[in-house]
């Protein structure tokens, strides 16, 4: 296959297995976040914004002729048997609520499926053996300038939308201006009032624990 019309999180999946790479191997090559390409596994049916599009076809483009013989390969072995890599389908993720006196961090990411903006808290993919506090404090840095340090675990739970296992941290403000570090991922970096955040996410999408801890007092 020497083109692709339009890119799925199948296919970008079956380029990442041409090319022989890990998830944060393949987020590198393409210049993206690894929980992209995380998204991509957890939903093969997605479809990248234009964005993500012409990185994925410039990647393709780009590979040497073996890398492009395997993807072709892989294409016509999907059309028949879903192929899915089932240590990367075993998500998980860090998810960070920093607080900062009566105010949470929030993180505004674009839409992988071209479908609008979610308003979210910062988060980061746990690879195997990892650990859930240092990825939530270093994702928290490395997407908004913002040094925090966890406070306690508030839970774990399988999301009920995307599937992916996810590890809340309750975080405090250390220090740093947040500002919007990742401009490929995220539209906007924001600190919110702890009493307005369902205005940015729904109620119903968030963990009860983590209401709960938004509703007491610091």
């Amino acid at each position: 296959m020497d083109v692709v019309e339009e890119w799925s999180g199948s296919l970008a999946c079956s380029l990442q297995a041409a090319l022989r790479m890990t998830n944060e191997g393949f987020a590198n090559h393409l210049g993206v976040a690894v929980r992209t390409v995380a998204t991509w596994h957890a939903d093969p049916d997605v479809i990248p914004r234009a964005e993500m599009q012409q990185l994925l076809d410039t990647a393709l483009e780009r590979s040497p002729d073996a890398t492009r013989t395997r993807f072709a390969l892989l294409v016509g072995a999907a059309s028949k048997s879903t192929i899915s890599d089932p240590a990367a389908q075993s998500l998980r993720v860090a998810i960070a609520i920093v607080m900062r006196g009566d105010e949470v961090l929030l993180v505004c990411r674009r839409g992988d499926d071209a479908g609008g903006i979610t308003w979210q808290f910062p988060a980061g993919v746990i690879k195997p053996g990892g650990s859930p506090e240092l990825v939530a404090v270093r994702e928290t840095l490395a997407e908004t300038g913002v040094h925090c340090t966890v406070r306690q675990s508030l839970g774990t739970r399988l999301h009920p939308i995307t599937g992916v296992l996810c590890d809340y941290l309750l975080c405090d403000y250390l220090a740093g201006d947040a500002a919007n570090n990742d401009v490929v991922e995220n539209v906007e970096v924001l600190w919110a009032a702890r009493s307005e955040v369902t205005r940015f996410i729904p109620a119903e999408r968030i963990y009860r624990p983590v209401l709960k801890a938004l509703e007491e007092s610091t």
